[in-house]
Protein backbone atom coordinates (compact mmCIF):
# COMPACT_ATOMS: atom_id res chain seq x y z
CA UNK A 1 0.00 0.00 0.00
CA UNK A 2 1.01 3.54 -0.60
CA UNK A 3 2.24 5.31 2.55
CA UNK A 4 2.14 8.98 3.36
CA UNK A 5 4.80 10.64 5.48
CA UNK A 6 3.19 11.55 8.79
CA UNK A 7 5.85 14.17 9.45
CA UNK A 8 4.50 16.06 6.45
CA UNK A 9 0.91 15.62 7.50
CA UNK A 10 1.59 16.67 11.07
CA UNK A 11 3.39 19.92 10.29
CA UNK A 12 1.37 22.72 11.81
CA UNK A 13 0.72 25.64 9.57
CA UNK A 14 2.01 23.75 6.54
CA UNK A 15 1.04 25.33 3.26
CA UNK A 16 -1.84 23.43 1.72
CA UNK A 17 -4.81 23.95 -0.55
CA UNK A 18 -8.13 22.98 0.95
CA UNK A 19 -10.67 22.26 -1.75
CA UNK A 20 -14.00 23.10 -0.19
CA UNK A 21 -16.35 24.55 -2.75
CA UNK A 22 -19.96 24.69 -1.59
CA UNK A 23 -22.22 22.79 -3.92
CA UNK A 24 -19.37 21.14 -5.85
CA UNK A 25 -19.33 17.36 -5.96
CA UNK A 26 -15.92 15.98 -5.08
CA UNK A 27 -14.90 12.55 -6.31
CA UNK A 28 -12.31 10.22 -4.90
CA UNK A 29 -10.04 11.10 -7.85
CA UNK A 30 -9.86 14.76 -6.81
CA UNK A 31 -6.94 15.41 -4.43
CA UNK A 32 -8.32 17.15 -1.39
CA UNK A 33 -6.63 18.33 1.81
CA UNK A 34 -8.52 18.05 5.06
CA UNK A 35 -7.26 19.79 8.18
CA UNK A 36 -7.91 17.59 11.21
CA UNK A 37 -7.48 19.07 14.68
CA UNK A 38 -6.57 16.70 17.53
CA UNK A 39 -5.15 16.50 21.01
CA UNK A 40 -1.79 14.72 20.84
CA UNK A 41 -1.98 11.25 22.32
CA UNK A 42 -2.17 7.55 21.59
CA UNK A 43 -5.94 7.72 20.98
CA UNK A 44 -5.00 9.00 17.54
CA UNK A 45 -3.57 5.60 16.58
CA UNK A 46 -6.39 4.83 14.06
CA UNK A 47 -5.75 8.18 12.37
CA UNK A 48 -2.00 7.58 12.29
CA UNK A 49 -2.46 4.05 10.98
CA UNK A 50 -4.81 5.24 8.24
CA UNK A 51 -2.27 7.86 7.16
CA UNK A 52 0.63 5.41 7.25
CA UNK A 53 -1.23 2.71 5.36
CA UNK A 54 -2.46 5.07 2.65
CA UNK A 55 -6.16 4.59 3.42
CA UNK A 56 -6.84 8.32 3.06
CA UNK A 57 -4.75 8.50 -0.09
CA UNK A 58 -6.80 5.65 -1.57
CA UNK A 59 -9.91 7.70 -0.83
CA UNK A 60 -8.52 10.82 -2.52
CA UNK A 61 -7.70 12.65 0.71
CA UNK A 62 -4.59 14.30 2.10
CA UNK A 63 -4.66 14.76 5.87
CA UNK A 64 -3.02 17.72 7.59
CA UNK A 65 -3.04 17.02 11.33
CA UNK A 66 -3.07 19.97 13.70
CA UNK A 67 -2.29 19.53 17.40
CA UNK A 68 -4.38 21.74 19.65
CA UNK A 69 -2.89 22.98 22.95
CA UNK A 70 -6.29 23.12 24.67
CA UNK A 71 -10.01 22.71 24.11
CA UNK A 72 -10.74 26.44 24.06
CA UNK A 73 -8.57 26.93 20.98
CA UNK A 74 -10.13 23.93 19.32
CA UNK A 75 -13.68 25.10 20.06
CA UNK A 76 -12.85 28.53 18.65
CA UNK A 77 -10.96 27.20 15.65
CA UNK A 78 -13.66 24.98 14.18
CA UNK A 79 -16.32 27.67 13.57
CA UNK A 80 -13.56 30.07 12.47
CA UNK A 81 -12.72 27.70 9.61
CA UNK A 82 -9.18 26.94 10.77
CA UNK A 83 -9.83 23.23 10.18
CA UNK A 84 -12.62 21.02 8.92
CA UNK A 85 -12.73 18.15 11.44
CA UNK A 86 -12.11 18.08 15.18
CA UNK A 87 -11.31 14.97 17.19
CA UNK A 88 -11.71 15.42 20.95
CA UNK A 89 -13.98 14.55 23.84
CA UNK A 90 -17.42 15.11 22.35
CA UNK A 91 -18.55 17.07 25.40
CA UNK A 92 -16.64 19.90 23.74
CA UNK A 93 -19.10 19.71 20.87
CA UNK A 94 -21.98 19.83 23.35
CA UNK A 95 -20.47 22.98 24.90
CA UNK A 96 -20.10 24.53 21.44
CA UNK A 97 -23.76 23.86 20.70
CA UNK A 98 -25.30 24.73 24.05
CA UNK A 99 -23.03 27.51 25.32
CA UNK A 100 -21.45 29.11 22.26
CA UNK A 101 -24.50 28.40 20.03
CA UNK A 102 -22.51 27.01 17.13
CA UNK A 103 -24.19 24.66 14.67
CA UNK A 104 -22.01 21.60 15.27
CA UNK A 105 -22.75 17.91 14.80
CA UNK A 106 -20.98 14.88 16.24
CA UNK A 107 -20.46 12.39 13.41
CA UNK A 108 -18.67 9.38 14.93
CA UNK A 109 -17.14 7.93 18.08
CA UNK A 110 -13.65 6.82 18.96
CA UNK A 111 -12.93 5.80 22.55
CA UNK A 112 -13.79 6.15 26.24
CA UNK A 113 -10.98 8.62 26.96
CA UNK A 114 -8.64 6.04 28.53
CA UNK A 115 -8.29 8.37 31.50
CA UNK A 116 -6.74 7.58 34.85
CA UNK A 117 -7.31 9.82 37.85
CA UNK A 118 -3.63 10.63 38.44
CA UNK A 119 -2.22 12.11 41.65
CA UNK A 120 1.12 13.35 42.91
CA UNK A 121 3.36 10.80 44.67
CA UNK A 122 2.55 12.13 48.14
CA UNK A 123 -1.24 11.77 47.66
CA UNK A 124 -2.34 8.42 49.09
CA UNK A 125 -6.13 8.64 48.67
CA UNK A 126 -8.92 10.95 47.50
CA UNK A 127 -9.32 12.59 50.90
CA UNK A 128 -5.77 13.92 50.71
CA UNK A 129 -6.78 16.05 47.70
CA UNK A 130 -8.73 18.21 50.15
CA UNK A 131 -7.42 21.77 50.17
CA UNK A 132 -5.39 21.28 47.00
CA UNK A 133 -5.64 21.98 43.25
CA UNK A 134 -7.14 19.85 40.48
CA UNK A 135 -5.43 20.33 37.09
CA UNK A 136 -7.84 20.57 34.14
CA UNK A 137 -7.97 21.69 30.54
CA UNK A 138 -11.09 23.89 30.52
CA UNK A 139 -12.99 23.82 33.83
CA UNK A 140 -16.47 23.47 32.31
CA UNK A 141 -16.18 20.58 29.84
CA UNK A 142 -15.31 16.96 29.28
CA UNK A 143 -12.68 15.39 31.54
CA UNK A 144 -12.85 18.23 34.05
CA UNK A 145 -16.50 17.36 34.66
CA UNK A 146 -15.62 13.68 34.99
CA UNK A 147 -12.93 14.53 37.55
CA UNK A 148 -15.33 16.72 39.51
CA UNK A 149 -17.94 13.95 39.49
CA UNK A 150 -15.38 11.43 40.76
CA UNK A 151 -14.41 13.80 43.57
CA UNK A 152 -18.06 14.50 44.37
CA UNK A 153 -18.66 10.77 44.70
CA UNK A 154 -15.79 10.77 47.20
CA UNK A 155 -17.37 13.60 49.21
CA UNK A 156 -15.24 16.44 47.81
CA UNK A 157 -16.93 19.54 46.36
CA UNK A 158 -15.24 22.14 44.16
CA UNK A 159 -14.72 25.45 45.94
CA UNK A 160 -15.35 23.98 49.35
CA UNK A 161 -12.80 21.15 49.39
CA UNK A 162 -10.52 21.85 46.45
CA UNK A 163 -9.96 24.34 43.65
CA UNK A 164 -9.49 23.95 39.91
CA UNK A 165 -6.62 25.29 37.82
CA UNK A 166 -6.74 25.32 34.01
CA UNK A 167 -3.35 24.25 32.64
CA UNK A 168 -4.21 23.03 29.11
CA UNK A 169 -4.59 19.76 27.22
CA UNK A 170 -3.34 16.39 28.36
CA UNK A 171 0.28 16.97 27.36
CA UNK A 172 0.43 20.28 29.23
CA UNK A 173 -1.56 18.78 32.09
CA UNK A 174 0.79 15.85 32.52
CA UNK A 175 3.84 18.13 32.41
CA UNK A 176 2.25 20.39 35.02
CA UNK A 177 1.42 17.48 37.32
CA UNK A 178 4.98 16.23 37.08
CA UNK A 179 6.60 19.58 37.86
CA UNK A 180 4.18 21.67 39.94
CA UNK A 181 3.75 20.38 43.51
CA UNK A 182 0.73 22.68 43.97
CA UNK A 183 -1.24 20.48 41.55
CA UNK A 184 -2.48 17.41 43.41
CA UNK A 185 -4.45 15.57 40.73
CA UNK A 186 -5.71 15.49 37.16
CA UNK A 187 -7.18 13.28 34.45
CA UNK A 188 -4.47 11.85 32.19
CA UNK A 189 -4.54 9.30 29.36
CA UNK A 190 -1.85 7.32 27.47
CA UNK A 191 0.95 7.64 26.75
CA UNK A 192 1.25 10.42 29.33
CA UNK A 193 -0.36 8.43 32.15
CA UNK A 194 2.31 5.74 31.86
CA UNK A 195 5.10 8.30 31.63
CA UNK A 196 3.83 9.91 34.85
CA UNK A 197 3.79 6.55 36.61
CA UNK A 198 7.47 6.12 35.75
CA UNK A 199 8.06 9.49 37.45
CA UNK A 200 6.42 8.32 40.65
CA UNK A 201 2.88 9.61 40.18
CA UNK A 202 0.07 7.12 40.59
CA UNK A 203 -3.48 6.36 39.57
CA UNK A 204 -6.38 6.24 41.98
CA UNK A 205 -8.43 4.43 39.35
CA UNK A 206 -9.71 4.46 35.81
CA UNK A 207 -12.36 7.04 34.99
CA UNK A 208 -14.69 4.43 33.52
CA UNK A 209 -14.55 2.49 36.80
CA UNK A 210 -15.02 5.58 38.95
CA UNK A 211 -17.65 7.48 36.91
CA UNK A 212 -19.19 4.94 34.54
CA UNK A 213 -19.16 4.50 30.74
CA UNK A 214 -18.15 7.59 28.82
CA UNK A 215 -18.21 8.56 25.16
CA UNK A 216 -14.99 10.56 24.99
CA UNK A 217 -13.09 11.14 21.78
CA UNK A 218 -15.15 11.43 18.63
CA UNK A 219 -15.26 13.55 15.50
CA UNK A 220 -17.37 16.66 15.15
CA UNK A 221 -17.82 19.18 12.36
CA UNK A 222 -19.80 22.27 11.44
CA UNK A 223 -23.16 21.15 10.06
CA UNK A 224 -22.94 23.51 7.09
CA UNK A 225 -19.57 22.06 6.07
CA UNK A 226 -20.86 18.50 6.41
CA UNK A 227 -23.95 19.15 4.30
CA UNK A 228 -21.81 20.73 1.55
CA UNK A 229 -19.15 18.00 1.69
CA UNK A 230 -21.14 14.84 2.33
CA UNK A 231 -19.06 12.61 0.06
CA UNK A 232 -15.80 13.97 1.47
CA UNK A 233 -16.86 13.38 5.07
CA UNK A 234 -18.03 9.85 4.30
CA UNK A 235 -14.72 9.04 2.59
CA UNK A 236 -12.86 10.41 5.60
CA UNK A 237 -14.86 8.20 7.96
CA UNK A 238 -14.36 5.16 5.71
CA UNK A 239 -10.58 5.63 5.82
CA UNK A 240 -10.68 6.24 9.59
CA UNK A 241 -12.63 3.00 10.14
CA UNK A 242 -10.09 1.17 7.99
CA UNK A 243 -7.34 2.70 10.15
CA UNK A 244 -9.12 1.59 13.33
CA UNK A 245 -9.45 -1.96 12.02
CA UNK A 246 -5.80 -2.06 11.03
CA UNK A 247 -4.66 -0.66 14.38
CA UNK A 248 -6.77 -3.14 16.36
CA UNK A 249 -5.80 -6.20 14.33
CA UNK A 250 -3.62 -8.36 16.61
CA UNK A 251 -1.48 -9.26 13.59
CA UNK A 252 -0.32 -5.62 13.48
CA UNK A 253 0.55 -5.34 17.18
CA UNK A 254 4.32 -4.96 16.78
CA UNK A 255 3.89 -2.47 13.95
CA UNK A 256 1.45 -0.36 15.93
CA UNK A 257 3.65 -0.34 19.03
CA UNK A 258 6.53 0.81 16.85
CA UNK A 259 4.32 3.50 15.32
CA UNK A 260 3.44 4.84 18.79
CA UNK A 261 7.06 4.68 19.85
CA UNK A 262 8.28 6.53 16.77
CA UNK A 263 5.59 9.20 16.51
CA UNK A 264 5.53 10.12 20.19
CA UNK A 265 9.21 9.41 20.92
CA UNK A 266 8.32 6.88 23.61
CA UNK A 267 10.35 4.31 25.44
CA UNK A 268 9.45 0.80 24.25
CA UNK A 269 7.78 -0.03 27.57
CA UNK A 270 5.58 3.09 27.45
CA UNK A 271 4.58 2.41 23.83
CA UNK A 272 3.69 -1.18 24.69
CA UNK A 273 1.62 -0.21 27.74
CA UNK A 274 -0.17 2.48 25.72
CA UNK A 275 -1.04 0.00 22.97
CA UNK A 276 -2.33 -2.56 25.46
CA UNK A 277 -4.53 0.12 27.06
CA UNK A 278 -5.91 1.03 23.64
CA UNK A 279 -6.85 -2.61 23.08
CA UNK A 280 -8.67 -2.99 26.43
CA UNK A 281 -12.42 -3.58 25.82
CA UNK A 282 -14.62 -0.91 27.36
CA UNK A 283 -11.64 1.29 28.17
CA UNK A 284 -9.69 1.62 24.93
CA UNK A 285 -10.55 2.14 21.30
CA UNK A 286 -14.09 1.45 20.15
CA UNK A 287 -14.42 -1.15 17.40
CA UNK A 288 -14.83 0.65 14.06
CA UNK A 289 -14.84 3.98 15.96
CA UNK A 290 -18.44 3.31 16.95
CA UNK A 291 -20.37 5.85 18.97
CA UNK A 292 -21.46 4.75 22.45
CA UNK A 293 -24.97 6.01 23.11
CA UNK A 294 -24.77 4.77 26.71
CA UNK A 295 -21.50 6.63 27.19
CA UNK A 296 -22.93 9.79 25.63
CA UNK A 297 -25.98 9.75 27.86
CA UNK A 298 -23.53 9.76 30.75
CA UNK A 299 -21.72 12.73 29.17
CA UNK A 300 -24.98 14.68 29.11
CA UNK A 301 -25.94 13.56 32.62
CA UNK A 302 -22.58 14.75 33.97
CA UNK A 303 -23.03 18.15 32.33
CA UNK A 304 -26.55 18.43 33.74
CA UNK A 305 -25.42 17.44 37.23
CA UNK A 306 -22.06 19.20 37.47
CA UNK A 307 -22.92 22.37 35.51
CA UNK A 308 -26.62 22.54 36.33
CA UNK A 309 -27.35 22.78 32.62
CA UNK A 310 -30.88 22.14 31.24
CA UNK A 311 -32.27 22.62 34.72
CA UNK A 312 -30.34 19.56 35.86
CA UNK A 313 -32.12 17.19 33.46
CA UNK A 314 -30.12 15.91 30.49
CA UNK A 315 -31.75 16.23 27.04
CA UNK A 316 -32.05 13.43 24.53
CA UNK A 317 -28.80 12.77 22.63
CA UNK A 318 -30.20 13.13 19.12
CA UNK A 319 -30.01 16.93 18.98
CA UNK A 320 -26.21 16.76 19.08
CA UNK A 321 -25.70 13.92 16.61
CA UNK A 322 -25.74 13.13 12.95
CA UNK A 323 -24.47 9.59 12.65
CA UNK A 324 -25.89 9.15 9.14
CA UNK A 325 -22.45 9.88 7.66
CA UNK A 326 -20.93 7.17 9.83
CA UNK A 327 -23.66 4.66 9.02
CA UNK A 328 -23.18 5.17 5.28
CA UNK A 329 -19.40 4.99 5.66
CA UNK A 330 -19.65 1.74 7.64
CA UNK A 331 -21.85 0.28 4.91
CA UNK A 332 -19.25 1.33 2.32
CA UNK A 333 -16.34 -0.27 4.14
CA UNK A 334 -18.37 -3.35 5.04
CA UNK A 335 -19.24 -4.74 8.43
Amino acid sequence: MQRRSFSTALALGAASTVINLPGCATTASTPLTLRVNVFPGSSNLPLLAAIEQGFFTKRGLVIEVQNTPNSEEQRAGLPAGKFEIAHAAVDNAVAMIEVAKHDVKIVMGGDSGLNDFMVRPEIRNFDEIRGKLLAVDAPDTAYALVAKKILKNKGLIEGRDYKVKAVGGVQSRSNALATDPELAAGMVNPPFSFSLKEKGLKSLGRATDLAGPYQAQGAFVMRSWASQNTDVLQRYIVAFIEGARYAMNPANRAEMINLLQTRFKLAPSIATQSYEALMTPGFGLATDARFSMEGFRNVLSLRAEMQGQWGGKAPEPEKFLDLSYYDKALAMVGR
